[in-house]
């Protein structure tokens, strides 16, 4: 079992290396102010003027500038190349949650890596951040209180099947697969409840991060 390394009573945000813009890391910030940066995420929060609390990864992307300036304590390599900086971040954090951002955009096959890493079990509950939406990984029932009108997206990471109340497009009886049926751009009523079994992402827009947080009945810092 890993031991963790960043030990925080309140989120924790994670900085990966892909697009990445000021909003991201405010909006982030405002509720998980310990600053985690995956690899060469650390480069971008230098850029922005800021300093991370902790560096995670194989450092295979890090500057040699970043290097110079972040103290060597506040560094934590982790050789082995059998995971993503992501998963080698998200295994050292003991927190109520993590907000993840520049894990989106850029290269889509580490946006695909980080989402894969977001369904496994075994670290804090993770909400990604990207330029318009938010993704998190659907626990076995939650209730959002979502305007009308709100998309909603449901994309399966394995065989899911669920129920609900609220979507325009209800989801019972149906049988969710990555290779079959998947369930984007449907569209709140109101008030939705999802019932879901099996590994399933909800994607909704950025502005409901607040309404996320409450319905996982995580608290902001």
């Amino acid at each position: 079992m890993t031991t963790a390394v960043v030990s925080a009573d309140h989120g924790v945000t994670v900085v990966g290396g892909g697009l990445l813009a000021r909003s991201d890391l405010r909006d982030a910030l405002n509720v998980a102010p310990v600053l985690v940066a995956a690899d060469g995420g650390a480069d971008h929060l230098l850029e922005f003027g800021l300093m991370p609390d902790w560096v995670i990864g194989d450092l295979d992307s890090l500057s040699d500038s970043a290097r110079h300036v972040i103290p060597a304590m506040q560094i934590v390599v982790v050789a082995e190349q059998d995971s993503t900086d992501f998963e080698k971040c998200l295994s050292r954090i003991s927190a109520p949650f993590v907000i993840a951002v520049g894990f989106a955009g850029l290269r889509l096959d580490h946006t695909l890596a980080a989402l894969s890493v977001m369904v496994r079990s075994g670290w804090p509950p993770v909400i990604m951040l990207s330029s318009d939406d938010l993704v998190f990984l659907a626990p076995s029932r939650i209730d959002l209180p979502l305007l009308p009108g709100t998309r909603v997206s449901l994309y399966p990471m394995g065989p899911a099947r669920g129920q609900s109340r609220g979507l325009v497009w209800p989801i019972d009886g149906l049988q969710f697969a990555p290779d079959g049926r998947v369930g984007t751009s449907n569209r709140a009523e109101g008030a939705v409840c999802l019932e879901i079994d099996g590994p399933m992402l909800v994607m909704l827009p950025r502005d409901t991060l607040g309404i996320v947080l409450t319905a996982l009945g995580l608290r902001a810092a």
